[in-house]
């Protein structure tokens, strides 16, 4: 039996529980410090509370600390990492290897251990098996691949090591092969690597070509649609994914819950027609709750990029934004008032429902602007004056008040099967109520009660009073009794539902005691073959301290250059992709209309010019800092 993972993020601990509560079988979020994201640490304490909550489910906490670190930074790390295993996480994903080093005892080897699993974090660039056969041979349990893979490769790889493998199924994508990006640490100093992005494929570009020609002005040309691979969970899991990962842990609670409990239901489908093959990897059933919708939470349109290892028009060039939802087109805009103005719109479909509050968006000279419907009734929408609205242009909603309310209003409920058996024996004048529970994930727990109370005379009428009140929810269980599992041969005797709510809700606090089980996700990788490294280590490796280094030495590496971040390298590439700007232009250089634009290629941003190179030969663009002929001499 597989079991299959669905992995959701979190800014805090708050959604954290609430993902699990709408399905999630674990939770990536950040520690206080080194987790890729500097606007989402976490306290220690906070994590103490996620982990508490999600293993009551048998769900698991990883802890990112996925920044490549200083050697002034490792003590801390360490310290961080010891305080984050003992709040109860369950791995770490990394991308240093320093990060193995300080779990062995610490910067000097002297200290405790960090004995929880190592994931590979997508930062590592594993994108072919020889890479993944590398860091499984570093001691990482599981691996967490390219976002721009296809099944193919992903295949491939399953071939090649033992390890878990990790991917991400939906979220905003990075146009670079991850880890690899250097752009916001050369414009800015501001090292993707180190958590600090400042989202430069998102900016705006003007294209040019070989002769000063603008081929392209004012478009975010670098910037990614969406990911979205809810149809294709189960070629992943085939192909040998167990864990299917979910971007955003920047975004707020109502995405979070979205997104994951449509990727859940998912999930549950899968594992209903294959019940023989897979089960979900935590325990615990959804009840109640919203139907998910991921069209009315943030997205820049979606794609499946390379997951078939075709090409697609991948980029999303209007904006880098989220648009929402097309619902029709504007057909009359007229004042309304002294500060309000009032739009009606045609709509693109049936059904259109406006509610105060939606957020709207429409394109406009190169731009996106939004605004908000303060009264929104059938087709009318009145709201503050918005420049550049007219007639005949195309409206988007990419904020719903009313799903927004819905989600808030109706919450998942996150519930464990237990089946109980009812064992009633008397007791001279008194009867004893003994029950026993067996959840789902297998763990059992016995409570008894003893009533003073009259045989029922109405034992059909008793029987079903006993089914109902145990079947009631209490803590995190949805107990059940079925007839057959009442065994009274001296009768029921004649009780109130409240003695039997005493009786479920002691069997509930024994429950409470006894750990959840956990289900295995794969079996333990084999380090046997550790694949040598290549002899001379750029500066693509990340290596930002002594430690790593030390361990690139040991693996083989003969020299090993400094992190970009270290030495800022010139003339080097800042960013390789298999996201092409030609191919998505249809000037291709393998089509006659790309043979007949004159290159190099540059993009401008801000009088910031950078190169493109295409790779052709692996069906790759790359991007460097622009060099004038001046002064290279």
């Amino acid at each position: 039996m597989i079991g299959l993972e669905l992995l959701a993020p979190a800014r805090n601990a708050d959604i954290g529980i609430a993902a699990i509560s709408c399905g999630a079988d674990a939770v990536y979020i950040a520690g206080p410090e080194f987790g890729a994201r500097q606007a989402a640490g976490n306290s220690i304490e906070d994590i103490r509370r996620l982990c508490d909550y999600a293993h009551r489910f048998g769900a698991r906490i990883f802890i990112t600390l996925n920044t490549i670190l200083y050697d002034s930074e490792l003590e801390a790390a360490y310290r961080m990492m010891l305080d984050v295993q003992d709040a109860g996480a369950d791995a770490f994903i990394v991308q240093d290897l320093a990060v193995l080093a300080l779990a062995d005892g610490g910067p000097d080897g002297k200290g405790r251990k960090v004995t929880i699993p190592m994931h590979a974090s997508t930062q590592c660039a594993i994108r072919t098996p020889e890479a993944a056969a590398f860091y499984e041979s570093q001691g990482f349990s599981r691996l967490v691949l390219e976002r721009q893979l296809s099944l193919d490769d992903i295949r491939q790889i399953r071939k090649s090591v033992s390890a878990e493998l990790e991917f991400f199924v939906h979220g905003a994508l990075c146009v670079c092969y991850s880890g690899q990006c250097y752009l916001s640490e050369n414009i800015s100093g501001r090292s993707a690597n180190r958590g600090a992005c400042i989202q430069a494929c998102r900016s705006r570009y003007d294209l040019f070509d070989g002769n000063g020609k603008v081929l392209v002005r004012n478009k975010a040309l670098l910037s990614l649609k969406d990911y979205n691979l809810l149809e294709r969970i189960g070629d992943l899991a085939e192909a040998g994914v167990c864990s299917f990962k979910i971007e955003g842990r920047l975004k707020n609670s109502s995405y979070v819950r979205n997104v994951v409990r449509e990727y859940s239901l998912a999930m549950d489908a899968l594992v209903a027609a294959h019940p023989d093959k897979y089960c979900r990897a935590s325990f615990g059933r959804v009840e109640k709750g919203f139907t998910p919708d991921p069209a009315k939470t943030f997205n820049r349109g979606y794609t499946s990029l390379f997951i078939d290892g075709k090409r697609g028009r991948w980029a999303s060039m209007d904006t880098p934004k989220s648009m929402g939802e097309e619902i029709g087109t504007v057909s009359t805009v007229r004042a309304s008032g002294r500060d309000s103005m009032e739009i009606t719109v045609r709509p693109s479909g049936k059904g259109l429902r406006l509610s105060n509050g939606d957020g709207f968006a429409f394109a406009t000279d190169g731009s996106i602007v939004g605004f908000r419907g303060d009264v929104c009734e059938g087709d009318r929408i009145i709201c503050r004056p918005v420049k550049g609205l007219r007639p005949g242009t195309v409206l988007f909603r990419n904020i719903s008040a009313e799903f927004e309310k819905i989600l808030d209003r109706q919450p998942c409920e996150r519930l464990i099967p237990a089946s109980v058996i009812l064992g009633v024996a008397k007791n001279l004048s008194a009867f004893d109520l003994s029950a026993t529970a067996t959840t789902e994930d297998g763990r059992t727990a016995a409570a008894t009660i003893r009533v003073d109370a009259p045989v029922a005379t109405d034992q059909a009428r008793m029987a079903s009073m006993f089914i109902a009140q145990t079947g009631k929810k209490t803590s995190d269980y949805r107990f059940s009794l079925a007839a057959g599992d009442i065994s009274a041969p001296d009768g029921l005797p004649h009780v109130p539902a409240s003695t039997i709510n005493e009786l479920r809700r002691s069997l509930a606090d024994a429950l409470d005691q006894v750990p959840c089980n956990r289900r295995p996700m794969a079996p333990a990788p084999d380090h046997a073959s550790a694949p040598a490294v290549p002899a001379a280590l750029s500066y693509k490796a990340n290596v930002s301290n002594a430690l790593s280094e030390r361990a690139y030495r040991a693996a083989g590496a003969a020299s090993v250059e400094p992190a970009y971040e270290l030495a800022h390298q010139s003339d080097v590439e800042l960013m390789r992709s298999k996201y092409c700007i030609r191919h998505e232009l249809g000037i291709c250089l393998k089509t006659p209309a790309g043979k007949a634009v004159k290159g190099p290629l540059y993009l401008l941003n801000n009088g910031r010019r950078l190169e493109l190179v295409f790779d052709c030969a692996s069906c790759e663009m790359a991007v460097r800092d622009f060099i004038s002929q001046e002064s290279q001499k």
